[in-house]
């Protein structure tokens, strides 16, 4: 999965892939074309898929069906120019759980090389932040009552 990380202070393939499993922020890698290759735990608790049931599906398993052509566009730019802006900056996106939950999500993203420098897929690093999302929500609207009464 990890293809020929050792690292050389000791953290071998087996090491890093057991604890991006166990991390508590969900991991989901795609490849170029967008099919779910890995799934951790986090991402199964999040989302409510098993990783038996999300690998070998599309990333349209998460995505609300009206930002998909958005999302398409914009990843297959990404695996074209090898470029995205997502990945030293947070974005939060809708997406939805299995039993059809909306959630606000936080994410970054790291490209995934082949040898030859071509993109082969796209790791994300995903929180859930559907409660700080609803709490700036009600902030704002509070805000605008409050300047609506002066």
């Amino acid at each position: 999965m990890l293809g020929g990380m050792t690292d050389t202070r000791g953290v071998d393939d087996a090491e890093l892939a057991a604890l991006v499993q166990r991390l508590t922020d969900a991991v989901v890698i795609a490849d170029a074309d967008g099919t779910i290759v890995f799934w951790n735990d986090a991402s199964a608790a999040l989302f409510g898929w098993s990783a038996a049931e999300a690998v070998g599906q599309t990333l349209d398993l998460i995505i609300p069906e009206r930002l998909r052509g958005r999302h398409w566009d914009g990843y297959h730019r990404v695996m074209q120019t090898g470029h995205s802006d997502y990945g030293t900056r947070l974005l939060e996106v809708p997406a939805l759980a299995r039993d059809e939950r909306r959630l606000s999500i936080g994410f970054t993203v790291t490209l995934l090389h082949q040898d030859d420098g071509s993109v082969r897929g796209i790791a994300a690093v995903i929180r859930d932040e559907t409660e700080r999302w609803q709490q700036r929500r009600e902030v704002q609207a509070e805000l605008e009552r409050l300047r609506a009464g002066q």
